[in-house]
């Protein structure tokens, strides 16, 4: 199997919807990138680029956004440079694959597009009301806002789970998304003020999510139960000898969830841990 076809087959047969986020991301990034340096090389213009930014990109401007309404969901597929995307598709492959381990694949995606049309809101909100941006007008591109949700909804589920930091050592999510805040909290005064807010959008749409799907709601979910079909028969097994369902009560899911957030997962009982495993599995 070529790399080529490694890639393929992750994004369309892995259960994990990293891959998938990942290979759209790469994917639009590539396809303007290549042609747009192309031009610029040997046309001496940037048209492409030029276009991708009047189009794509989230602006400021409400009668700019009224024409360019498809924006606050594009803009969180674009980036600037290729930094830009690397760090951006490395947070979300590393943190992701934490947040999909004691949650499972399907509430990923879900919650990324919701992170990013949080940061599009609060960055159009913030650049029409605040004294210090009401008269720029510029617009903001990225896919933090999405993965920034992921990143904060993780540490708020497992706040003392430790990650190994190339220099730093072993670090807490906590104070990782802490340290994260702070910095795009002082950025808004600085050159990339938009994308910092967006940024801070994004990280309160992922602490939220998690307090309330400790509390029993779930938004991704309920979301993602829209699109389920609906079953047209229904079995009923009369084996007396299998009655317990293999699929736990979401009362103890939730309560497990909340005892994570506390204590951590290291404090879980063999038997919640099944639990939580058994939860996962299922959504696998």
């Amino acid at each position: 199997m070529t790399v080529w076809e490694n890639i393929t087959y992750k994004i369309k047969y892995a259960q994990s919807k990293l891959f998938l986020l990942i290979g759209i991301n790469v994917a639009v990034f590539l396809l303007i990138n290549i042609p747009g340096t192309f031009e610029h090389l040997f046309l001496k213009s940037d048209y492409i680029k030029l276009f991708t930014a009047e189009y794509l990109y989230l602006p400021s401007n409400l009668s700019q956004l009224a024409t360019r309404f498809w924006t606050p969901l594009t803009y969180m597929f674009m980036h600037a440079d290729i930094f830009h995307i690397l760090f951006n598709m490395l947070w979300l492959y590393w943190m992701g694959q934490i947040f999909e381990e004691y949650l499972g694949h399907k509430r990923t995606i879900g919650l990324y597009l919701m992170g990013g049309l949080a940061g599009a809101f609060f960055f159009v909100l913030a650049f029409n009301t605040i004294p210090a941006f009401i008269d720029i007008n510029v617009p903001v591109v990225g896919a933090s806002a999405g993965v920034m949700a992921i990143i904060i909804a993780t540490a708020t589920l497992l706040p003392d789970y430790t990650i190994q930091l190339f220099l730093f050592g072993p670090v807490k999510l906590k104070w990782l998304a802490i340290f994260y805040v702070l910095i795009d909290f002082l950025s808004m005064a600085g050159s990339n003020a938009g994308g910092s807010i967006a940024h801070l959008g994004g990280a309160l749409l992922g602490f939220i999510y998690i307090k309330r799907l400790q509390r029993g709601s779930d938004w991704v979910g309920s979301v993602n139960n829209l699109f389920k079909p609906k079953p047209k028969m229904r079995v009923v097994s009369k084996n007396p000898e299998k009655t317990t369902s293999s699929y736990p009560a979401q009362d103890e899911i939730d309560r497990i969830l909340d005892k994570i957030s506390q204590t951590g997962y290291d404090n879980l009982t063999r038997q919640e841990k099944e639990i939580l495993f058994r939860a996962s599995k299922d959504e696998r």
